[in-house]
C-alpha cells in the first residue's frame, strides 16, 4: 500500500501531496516520462507534448518544489526576436520544433499576404535590423520596400508624372516583374486597346489627366471615316456607341437604333439585313433611308391592292415609316 509522502522528508515541499510512485518506482528515485503516472496536463494545466513530453522535468522545473512557473513560453524560452513579434512562441512554433511551416498563413493572419515574389523573398529583404531574427512590424505600404524601384523607374518616369507609390494600384504582387497589364480596371485594356503603349494614349501629359472619352485618342479616325462619313453626317464622337474594342473598327453595331430611330436589332427586322447601307442607300446622308428598296414588288399596284382601305396613301418610304414606325405590319 503506497503513503503521501510526510512533509518533513519530502524534497518537494508540503503542498505537493501525491504518492511518490506517481512519478518514482522502488527501484530508484530516477522518474521515466513514458511510465510515470502523473498526469501533468490533469494536474497542472500545461501538456507534456511534443519536446515537452521528452526533456527531464529539471530543464523547466529547477527547484525541486515546482513553484513559481508560469506557462508562458517566454518562462522558459528566450525571445530571440526580441519583442517584435510578441512573447507568444505557439502565434508561429508548435510544441514540436522551432519550423515554421505555416510562415504564409501565419504572416497573412499579421496583415500582409506572401503572394507571389513576395513569398519567395527572404525575410531579411523586407525586416532590416541588426538581428536577422528581429522582425519590427511595417507599414505594411509598397515604398516601405520598393521606394527606390519608384524612383528609378523612367519609362515612364513614376517620379516625374506623379504617380502613386502604392504599387498595387498598377503591378499585381503575383509576377516576379514590374509588368502592368493588368492594372486598367478604370478602362480595361482589351481587343485594340491591348498591347499599346502607355505613350500612345498617354502623351506629354501627367498620367492621372488622360481623358477617357474616345475622341480624345481617336480624333483622326473619327474625321477620317468615310463609309459612312461620321463627321458630314454629324455622328456622335462617342466611339462605344457603335463600336467595340476589336481591332479594324468592326464589327459596329449601333445598339440605339432600336430606341431612338427604328428597330432593327429586334422585331421584324431583326437579322434581315447585313449592312447599314441597304436601308441608308445614300452613305452621305445616314438622315435618308429606304423602305422600298427592300420592300419592292414588281408592279406597285399590287402593292397598292393591300392599302386600298389607306386614306392618301402613296408609294414612298417616308410614308412606310409614318404609318408602320416599329416595321410592324
Amino acid at each position: 500500500m503506497s503513503h503521501p509522502i510526510l512533509a518533513q522528508t519530502n524534497p518537494h515541499g508540503a503542498d505537493l501531496v501525491i504518492d511518490c510512485n506517481q512519478c518514482h518506482n522502488s527501484g530508484s528515485w530516477n522518474i521515466s516520462l513514458t511510465d510515470m503516472k502523473f498526469d501533468h496536463s490533469r494536474e497542472t494545466g500545461f501538456p507534456l507534448e511534443g519536446q515537452h513530453g521528452k526533456i527531464d522535468c529539471k530543464k523547466c522545473h529547477e527547484k525541486l518544489d515546482f513553484k513559481g512557473l508560469g506557462e508562458a513560453c517566454i518562462n522558459c524560452h528566450l525571445d530571440v526576436h526580441e519583442m517584435s513579434v510578441g512573447d507568444d512562441c505557439k502565434r508561429c512554433h508548435n510544441a514540436n520544433n522551432w519550423l515554421v511551416n505555416d510562415l504564409s498563413e501565419v504572416h497573412a493572419e499579421n496583415g500582409f499576404l506572401l503572394e507571389g515574389a513576395h513569398a519567395v523573398v527572404s525575410c531579411v529583404d523586407c525586416h532590416k535590423s541588426g538581428n536577422s531574427l528581429v522582425w519590427d512590424r511595417m507599414a505594411g505600404s509598397c515604398s516601405d520596400c520598393h521606394m527606390k524601384d519608384y524612383e528609378t523607374t523612367a519609362s515612364p518616369n513614376h517620379k516625374e508624372l506623379g504617380y502613386s507609390t502604392d504599387c498595387i494600384e498598377c503591378h499585381s504582387p503575383m509576377s516576379a516583374v514590374w509588368n502592368s497589364d493588368f492594372f486598367h480596371y478604370f478602362f480595361p485594356l482589351t481587343g485594340g486597346h491591348n498591347g499599346v503603349s502607355c505613350i500612345d494614349c498617354h502623351s506629354n501629359q501627367p498620367y492621372q489627366q488622360a481623358n477617357s472619352e474616345c475622341i480624345s485618342c481617336h480624333q483622326k479616325d473619327y474625321d477620317a471615316a468615310l463609309n459612312p462619313n461620321h463627321k458630314q453626317l454629324g455622328f456622335p464622337t462617342d466611339c462605344a456607341l457603335c463600336h467595340s474594342t476589336q481591332p479594324g473598327w468592326k464589327p459596329a453595331l449601333y445598339d440605339d437604333h432600336d430606341q431612338d430611330f427604328f428597330p432593327i436589332y429586334s422585331g421584324n427586322h431583326k437579322g434581315a439585313w447585313s449592312s447599314c447601307t441597304e436601308c441608308h442607300t445614300n452613305p452621305s446622308n445616314f438622315s435618308q433611308f429606304s423602305c422600298i428598296d427592300c420592300h419592292e414588288h414588281n408592279d406597285p399596284r399590287d402593292l397598292a391592292d393591300e392599302h386600298d382601305d389607306v386614306k392618301g396613301y402613296v408609294y414612298q418610304s417616308q410614308a412606310c415609316f409614318e404609318c408602320h414606325p416599329k416595321g410592324s405590319e
